[in-house]
């Protein structure tokens, strides 16, 4: 659709969003990384094994690597067509909260079924589900920063998707394994923490996208529109191929540190350890993410921020592989914390700024968040394979390397960006 001016639902956002704003934003997140993050580090991989009745760390990693990787495939559609449906909403309450409350009610009725599954099937269906409503959530929620958030204060609201990821990981983990206890009450638990830290920001105002202005949607231009040329958007391509390299990078670097200190290090004291990695981590993440993506604000910088966490990460996975201690994976972590708390903040506010049209901001987004869902989803099943495959982590720590300089060198290539 073409105007002879931007209408002001379109035009960029000049006006900073206050204090209140970002602190809703930020708690919603925390909402959505908990019901997220705490059954794939913890409810569904023992729901899994309960079911499996067996010890093999292999088959129990690839049975939830399959149940991951299909939910993953839903991924990959739910993003950029409710991206693209959120851009047509022309809702007397916006276009972005229908979309939001109706991915938190989906993704929390998900997760309270999903605790009554007792079969692999019935636990791939409703996790998929369970995934397919965090997309349609996330989807909106990430194209409300485009929305409404100016340009110089894209780093810093960023940095509160990923400071709530480490805090998220962490509680929710720790709620569901000394507090809701089972995976009954601890998906409840996640659905009902979910849905109470979303409601903030769904009473938060939302522009109204008027009738006229909305574009037809059809069958054929929804799936037209799923393919953005690199010829033509080079700077969309470059930075969407980075986001992919470097979230598999990370992926594989901490998907399975778990089953790496128990087997890889034979360490006796693996799940306290393993908590230990996770709070220096977390605590690197939450720094990084927020002072550096103010940093990134202030300077007017984005590509160096983001080439520099990229290599970070790399070179954390290289310690990994070839120097196997605990220690030293001790500094990893903290290498890693620091590396993809500062990516997930200023490639979020990069990626909103090489956006080929306005008018479809919640679906090109939506096309850059599949970059950050699918390789989280496929990295336990291709991780157990590789180090099944290889006898060892050494190899898969090398090639969550490899990707994360990868991801470097594609950043690099953006040219409309500093």
């Amino acid at each position: 659709m073409t105007h002879t001016t931007t209408p002001a639902v379109f035009a960029e956002p000049v006006r900073k969003v206050p204090g209140r704003w970002i602190a809703a934003f930020a708690v919603a997140w925390l909402g959505v990384w908990m019901a997220q993050l705490a059954p794939i580090q913890k409810l569904l991989p023992d729901q899994v094994q309960a079911q499996l009745h067996t010890i093999d760390w292999v088959e129990n990693v690839v049975a939830f690597g399959v149940i991951s990787g299909i939910s993953g495939v839903c991924a990959i559609i739910a993003y950029p067509l409710t991206g693209a449906l959120s851009d047509r909403t022309t809702s007397r309450f916006g276009r972005r909260r229908p979309w939001i409350a109706a991915g938190a009610l989906i993704f929390a009725v998900s997760l309270v079924l999903l605790g009554l599954q007792t079969s692999i099937v019935g636990m791939g269906v409703f996790w998929s589900l369970a995934l397919t409503g965090f997309c349609i959530l996330t989807a909106a929620l990430t194209a409300t920063i485009s929305d409404q958030v100016p340009v110089d204060q894209r780093g810093y609201v960023s940095g509160w998707i990923s400071a709530p990821q480490a805090i998220g990981i962490i509680l929710g983990v720790a709620l569901v394994t000394y507090v809701f206890v089972g995976a009954v009450v601890g998906y409840a638990a996640m659905a009902v923490l979910l849905l109470l830290l979303v409601l903030p920001f769904l009473l938060l105002p939302d522009a109204v996208l008027p009738r006229e202005l909305r574009e037809p949607m059809t069958v054929r231009g929804v799936f037209e529109g799923l393919w953005i040329s690199p010829r033509a958007h080079p700077d969309f391509g470059w930075t969407l191929l980075s986001r992919v390299l470097v979230n598999f990078g990370n992926a594989f670097g901490t998907s399975l540190l778990l089953y790496f200190l128990e087997f890889g290090l034979r360490d006796p004291h693996a799940d306290d350890d393993l908590l230990i990695l996770i709070l220096i981590y977390m605590v690197f993440v939450i720094v990084a993410s927020l002072v550096l993506g103010r940093l990134s604000d202030r300077l007017g910088r984005r590509k160096a921020f983001v080439w520099a966490s990229s290599a970070v990460q790399g070179v954390a996975a290289l310690l990994l592989a070839f120097v196997p201690d605990l220690s030293v994976a001790f500094v990893a972590a903290a290498l890693l914390g620091l590396g993809y708390g500062c990516f997930l903040s200023v490639d979020q506010a990069l990626a909103t700024q090489v956006l080929p049209d306005p008018e479809t901001r919640g679906k090109d987004l939506g096309i850059m968040n599949i970059a950050l869902a699918v390789p989280q989803a496929v990295a336990p099943l291709f991780g157990a394979m590789i180090v099944a495959a290889l006898g060892g982590f050494a190899g898969l720590f090398v090639l969550s390397a490899l990707f994360a300089f990868a991801g470097a060198l594609a950043v690099a290539r953006v040219k409309a960006v500093r």
